[in-house]
């Protein structure tokens, strides 16, 4: 218990009491204020459809995109981007909210993977996922699974599990267009 002699240390209290006051009445009109709804959808979905067309059309290699994916994925990145190596990337947010994400380029594979995979590394260790052999990169960051066809490489990373990058890349299909 503390002790507060005389009138200055009852002042003292008094004014630490007061600021206290100050501060919870700005506290409580900062929360009024302030945009917080916690019933809303987090990240909204994209539609990609328009750009994955244009990527099909423009792009020199089969243009991957997922089809027959289970309830939850939402699409949240798409870009094609013709004069950066035609890099085509499609991110989404998965089931359990992590990252994955498609990335296609004819940039060298040896520095577009680090790149997309935020400096993820070669194990020299392989997948098969739907027939095809993926090899499979892991970093500080983002896994990978990787496959290089033809002239273009292609990444499926982020901070999912293997388990869900391989789901991803099982459901990649290519349309002629």
């Amino acid at each position: 218990m503390v002790r507060v002699a005389g009138t200055r240390g009852r002042q003292t209290v008094r004014g630490m009491f007061q600021s206290l006051g100050v501060i919870l009445v700005a506290a409580g009109v900062m929360y009024l204020f302030i945009p917080h709804d916690e019933s809303a959808e987090p990240v909204k979905a994209k539609d990609y459809r328009v750009e994955l067309l244009t990527a099909q059309r423009a792009a020199p290699y089969p243009v991957l995109a997922p089809e027959g994916l289970g309830e939850g994925w939402k699409a949240t990145v798409v870009s094609y981007k013709r004069e950066d190596s035609n890099a085509w990337q499609l991110g989404f947010l998965s089931p359990d909210t992590q990252y994955v994400a498609i990335h296609q380029s004819t940039a060298a594979p040896g520095t577009y993977v680090p790149d997309v995979t935020q400096r993820a590394k070669n194990t020299g260790k392989t997948q098969t996922v739907a027939g095809q052999v993926w090899q499979r990169w892991e970093g500080p960051k983002y896994d990978a699974l990787v496959r290089v066809d033809g002239a273009a490489t292609t990444v499926v990373t982020g901070t999912a599990s293997f388990e869900r990058l391989a789901e991803m890349a099982g459901s990649l299909q290519s349309k002629k267009v």
